[in-house]
């Protein structure tokens, strides 16, 4: 099986049937939106992120158009995941990962951005930046996850819908950064309790 390089950072996040491990990984929360009137610096970065994302905050027709493609199903208390495997790096106003929550049957909600990292990075990427640990895994084209440890492990199509492989990553630690839907949990918690209610995708 050949292993798909994506340019950068190997990405991503989770997928259903792994939802239950969410307790074990989820990061400490971070402190409230509400917290940060006295960090400039972070309420710089939120409003770039905003204002580099807008174009996509219920337009998931044009995330796609633009690269971003399924890499998860509905994960409970966090969404669906889209990945952009042209995305390298941390640049806050270019997220790898894009999460959104699926309101109605015809609409989509951006909620999270997302960016994975190999390691903690030594260098905080975002004031008082906390991070998530992912399992190596998977994944399919659509958004299928199987948790294996490694590439020769996956199995060569999507277990239950067979679905194409997309590719394999790494352990990872994970980014969260909420800043189109609110989280009383933390800005840059992984999960988020007032999306319970799209859980159901």
């Amino acid at each position: 099986m050949r292993l798909l390089r994506l340019t950068g950072i190997t990405a991503v996040v989770l997928s259903a049937g792994l939802w239950m491990l969410i307790p074990a990984w989820a990061q400490p929360a971070a402190k409230p939106m509400g917290g940060t009137s006295g960090n400039t610096v972070l309420i710089k970065d939120i409003a770039a992120a905003r204002m580099a994302t807008a174009k996509y905050a219920t337009d998931l027709a044009k995330a796609q158009a633009d690269g971003y493609k399924i890499i998860t199903k509905m994960i409970p208390d966090m969404g669906y995941h889209f990945l952009n495997p042209s995305i390298s790096g941390f640049n806050v106003r270019k997220p790898q990962i894009l999460v959104y929550e699926h309101t109605g049957p015809n609409t989509w909600q951006l909620g999270a951005l997302e960016w994975v990292f190999t390691s903690v990075p030594t260098t905080p990427t975002l004031p008082n930046a906390t991070y998530g640990f992912f399992p190596a895994a998977c994944h399919y084209t659509d958004g299928t996850f199987v948790p294996e440890p490694t590439q020769q492990d996956c199995p060569a199509t999507a277990p239950g819908s067979g679905a194409p492989f997309f590719f394999w990553h790494p352990n990872l630690y994970t980014l969260h950064f909420w800043v189109w839907y609110p989280n009383p949990a933390g800005l840059y918690s992984s999960t988020n309790p007032l999306v319970s209610a799209f859980n159901g995708g």
